[in-house]
């Protein structure tokens, strides 16, 4: 009976564990990805930066995640564009984010989902990354912007 108990305790605490791991980063994404959408002006934000926690809510999100993306993307492409922003990109970080959420999608595929989730988190922790730089840049132009619209040398 005591080792009963045991191999409960210790199946638990496997289950609590690997869902920290999945789960801890995933949090710290979603906080990049609503802070990314913060840092773009309210009139260029194509969704409330809050609703990227709505990919919290299981199969939900398999749909809600391309939704995000390309609104992000969609921001960062207005936003880019009124601070005069050079982007290699027409949409930053929309086709990483789509071949990230394809490949999640693929890694339900029975043999193909080893590879293509081993694909996923790569192109999760890119995207990543990624979002991060575009925010952190329009952070650094907005300031840009608002110390040029003070002396009067930006017009609009």
């Amino acid at each position: 009976m005591n080792g009963t108990f045991e191999n409960i305790g210790s199946s638990a605490a496997l289950v609590l564990l690997l869902l920290g791991l999945f789960l801890i980063p995933t949090i710290f994404y979603f906080i990049t990805l609503q802070k990314a959408l913060e840092a773009v002006s309210p009139e260029n934000r194509q969704m409330p930066p809050g609703h990227v926690w709505l990919s919290l809510i299981p199969l939900f999100n398999f749909v809600w995640m391309f939704y995000v993306v390309n609104k992000i993307a969609d921001s960062f492409q207005l936003e880019c564009y009124r601070l005069n922003i050079a982007t290699t990109e027409v949409k930053p970080t929309k086709a990483i984010g789509s071949a990230k959420n394809i490949l999640r999608i693929c890694s339900l595929i029975p043999f193909l989902g080893i590879l293509a989730n081993i694909g996923f988190v790569i192109c999760w922790i890119i995207h990543w990354v990624k979002v991060n730089q575009v925010k952190n840049l329009i952070i650094a132009n907005r300031d840009n912007l608002i110390l040029d619209a003070e002396k009067g040398i930006f017009h609009e």
